[in-house]
């Protein structure tokens, strides 16, 4: 025999023996032990009903069965978690683990500026940890610098390190003075952005910044179409993106099978994106009726991220005099807006903007946008089975269903008689890994 036929033997026989003995190992190693939760409650969220005497069976990272007829593995370890109520795992669909809130506004954005990309990555870690442990097993990361989500996302996904399962936007796409673009710093100290960070003009240079985006690893896309609140020199409903520039964006981003969202507060650049296909609208702010009626033809989705707007109209005093000015004027308009979106039935998925406000606190936008009139039942399934449409993993997440990934949450008492109770969660579960109460992981 040749030498080269002989070395091809001899590789073929070790491959053998390795996946021999690899499969000889797997076919070894136990079983996960199951998991049986039990509560006094279980929330549907399939039809957004109440059910009674809540069963869920998780084996390994799967939901094996739900309610109260389910098999329970004579095996099973069971967690009995008394009087509260058993839900789908959170999603907000609008979040920002990169950013800080700080409550000196001047301060935030020093050292912001300040840190390395390293350390903003242990800083995004901790913001992730906080995020699960409220309760939020998945979110949509809409936008970050220095690609320090993409590599939280990587990490949490080869488990390294614990946090909600993430889609992000690596870069938002706007244009150059747009809220997408960076403050008006000198551009002798600091140069300008380009399609890579996200900045275009024009359609093909709009067109290359997506591809940059998802070159890079991004799992949706997301645009600045309007001004923005905590930006210094746009104002907040001006258009920032041309019908060329959108139908570029949305259109490139659609072809890799991404959705794109659309940041806007104001009516004209809503509806431009709206007509050129945008997936989902966040924040609304300035939405006139008949661009919510349009949203509803269309199956457009509204994430109100209502947290935000409350929390910066809480701190409008402590900005710079432009910006306190647009979040008073966001405040006043925002909640009309929302009850005729109710009213109108548009499409609504949660989202809170966290990063605005501190990280952890993503579960009061429930109560918030119940206190404007949407039901319990409505904002519950906004945080599980409609955002989970909206970020595309409905048939992963967003129910408790067997053969689904065994996200789930417990909160304390009737969570439909006291919404609120979502903000104090007492047992999270991701992927069959007890997150919370920590002493219980397994």
């Amino acid at each position: 025999m040749t030498r080269p036929f002989v070395l091809r033997a001899v590789a073929a026989g070790v491959a053998a023996m390795v996946a021999g003995a690899a499969w000889a190992q797997e076919a070894a190693s136990p079983l996960p032990t199951p998991i049986v939760l039990k509560a006094a409650r279980l929330f549907d969220s399939t039809t957004g009903a109440l059910r009674s005497n809540g069963v869920v069976v998780v084996q390994g990272e799967k939901i094996t069965g739900v309610g109260a007829s389910a098999t329970v593995p004579s095996n099973a370890r069971v967690i009995d978690l008394g009087d509260a109520t058993l839900i789908a795992g959170f999603i907000d669909a609008h979040t920002h683990l990169t950013d800080e809130f700080d409550e000196n506004y001047y301060l935030g954005v020093y050292r912001g500026l300040m840190r390395f990309p390293a350390e903003k990555a242990f800083y995004a870690q901790r913001n992730a940890q906080k995020t699960l442990e409220a309760g939020f097993t998945t979110v949509r990361n809409v936008g970050a610098d220095d690609h320090v989500d993409v590599g939280l996302r990587n990490a949490i996904n080869a488990n390294v390190t614990t946090g909600p399962r993430i889609l992000t936007a690596v870069y938002s796409i706007g244009s150059t003075g747009g809220h997408c673009d960076q403050a008006p710093w000198p551009p002798e100290h600091k140069p300008a952005l380009s399609p890579i960070e996200g900045v275009c003009n024009g359609p093909e240079q709009c067109r290359e910044a997506v591809r940059q985006q998802m070159k890079f690893g991004a799992d949706v896309i997301k645009i600045c179409s309007s001004g923005g609140v905590l930006s210094e020199a746009d104002p907040v409903d001006v258009p920032q993106l041309t019908p060329a520039e959108l139908s570029a964006i949305i259109g490139e981003a659609h072809s890799w099978k991404r959705k794109v969202a659309a940041h806007a507060h104001g009516d004209l650049a809503a509806r431009l994106a709206i007509d050129a296909g945008i997936d989902s609208i966040e924040h609304g702010t300035f939405l006139t009726e008949a661009t919510l009626k349009l949203m509803k033809q269309k199956g457009t989705y509204l994430v109100p991220t209502r947290l935000a707007v409350f929390w910066v109209n809480k701190q409008a005093d402590t900005y710079p005099p432009q910006i306190g000015a647009k979040a008073r004027a966001a405040w006043a308009a925002h909640g009309t807006m929302f009850k005729n979106a109710l009213k109108i039935g548009v499409p609504i998925a949660f989202g809170t903007d966290a990063g605005v406000y501190p990280h952890g606190m993503n579960a009061m936008e429930f109560g918030l946008m119940t206190e404007l009139g949407m039901s319990p039942t409505a904002a519950l399934l906004s945080g599980t089975r409609e955002s989970a449409k909206l970020l595309g993993v409905e048939s992963e997440v967003g129910t408790l269903e067997v053969g689904k990934l065994a996200d789930v949450v417990a909160v304390p008492g009737d969570v439909l008689a006291n919404i609120k109770s979502t903000e104090h969660p007492i047992f999270v579960m991701r992927h069959g890994q007890v997150i919370v109460p920590k002493n219980a992981a397994r």
